[in-house]
């Protein structure tokens, strides 16, 4: 996927009403995405004419579930390779592309092995690009005001091949 003129958010957690209050500010394009295939993720991003884009469609939300299950014991075995293969090809191909950032709403109100994805796993890629938050949409209204800067994600998608060695335990200690 082309990348887009505007700063993109990906809102994990939340409502789609947040969205929609995001939507009403002037220089933000908002809406529910989930669900909906790349396809209109791609049009809707680069449709935009705004500073910011925010949508709730995640392009690692496959990979992500079947991270959390290999690590909960509940996925069955290989799920997590079909995952990472299948979504490291969209983004190679064009086809999905990651969010310049993550806003995880309420992060303290995930389950653990989650928590360990959105705040170990994906910061330990591209410090600063996940930003924990509240879902109170003036807290995000100001988080927008201050988005930090950073090392972007690697040009390169291999790092999702590695994800078996991310336990949520021990992400982010050293070997």
């Amino acid at each position: 996927m082309e990348r887009a003129n505007s700063t993109t958010l990906v809102v994990v957690g939340g409502s789609a009403s947040l969205l929609e209050d995001l939507d009403r500010l002037p220089n933000v394009r908002a809406a529910s995405l989930a669900g909906r295939p790349e396809t209109a993720v791609k049009s809707f991003v680069e449709g935009a004419r705004t500073a910011y884009v925010a949508h709730d469609r995640d392009p690692l939300e496959h990979v992500a579930a079947a991270w959390v299950e290999f690590f909960d014991d509940q996925g069955t075995l290989g799920t997590l390779d079909v995952e990472v293969e299948a979504t490291s090809g969209a983004l190679r191909r064009g086809e999905a592309s990651l969010p310049d950032y993550y806003l995880v709403l309420d992060p303290e109100d995930l389950p653990v092995t989650w928590k360990h994805w959105w705040l170990g796993v994906l910061p330990g890629v591209a410090p600063m690009r996940v930003l924990p938050t509240e879902s109170d949409y003036y807290a995000v209204r100001r988080l927008l005001r201050r988005l930090p800067s950073g090392r972007t994600w690697p040009e390169s998608v291999d790092w999702l091949r590695g994800l078996t060695k991310h336990a949520p335990d021990r992400v982010g200690l050293e070997d």
